[in-house]
């Protein structure tokens, strides 16, 4: 665990509840949610969101650009940083936390949340992760598959968001 007091990094796959986890958490704890991404970047550099997603796809630079802005944004205030990386790109957390599933359980709660068929979603989802794999590799030699030094790892299969909420709270006021 960092000495800091900066706040909590959320970290995991899509469909793990990343954002509804640390929109609640940050509320409750009063703290500033940070959960910055392309398309934030796309208006803070007057771009439309396609321009910039398509540039991300030839230059890396653009990703880099969301992943410092959203760290110097957690480091301005107390924060819980939601995002696929946070854990190992905020540095400055006091405490890092990963939500966990099985590709099935997320592929069901996109589903739930977006609609659509099932296994067309499960493959998307699958594809998603290993692009996003490959990328972190590639961008910053991080395999986001390896997550236990996180100090707190949750499985999140049979968990509703209060329930996950909670199981962070009880830990991060340990801290205290």
């Amino acid at each position: 665990m960092s000495s800091n007091i900066s706040g909590i990094a959320v970290s995991g796959k899509s469909g793990c509840g990343n954002t509804t986890v640390s929109a609640q958490l940050a509320h409750k704890l009063g703290y500033e949610l940070v959960n910055y991404t392309f398309r934030n970047l796309a208006v803070d550099e007057g771009l439309e969101f396609e321009q910039v997603r398509q540039l991300a796809e030839v230059d890396d630079r653009w990703d880099k650009l969301v992943d410092n802005r959203q760290v110097e944004k957690a480091n301005s205030h107390p924060s819980v940083l939601a995002s696929r990386l946070a854990i190992w790109v905020w540095q400055q957390a006091r405490f890092k936390v990963y939500l966990n599933a099985p590709l099935d359980v997320r592929a069901g709660r996109v589903q739930k949340r977006e609609g659509g068929n099932l296994a067309e979603i499960r493959e998307a989802t699958r594809a998603r992760d290993a692009a996003d794999h490959a990328r972190y590799l590639r961008l910053y030699g991080i395999d986001n598959d390896q997550f236990t030094f996180a100090d707190l790892v949750i499985d999140v299969s049979a968990l509703g968001p209060e329930a996950i909420v909670d199981q962070i709270l009880t830990a991060y006021r340990r801290l205290a």
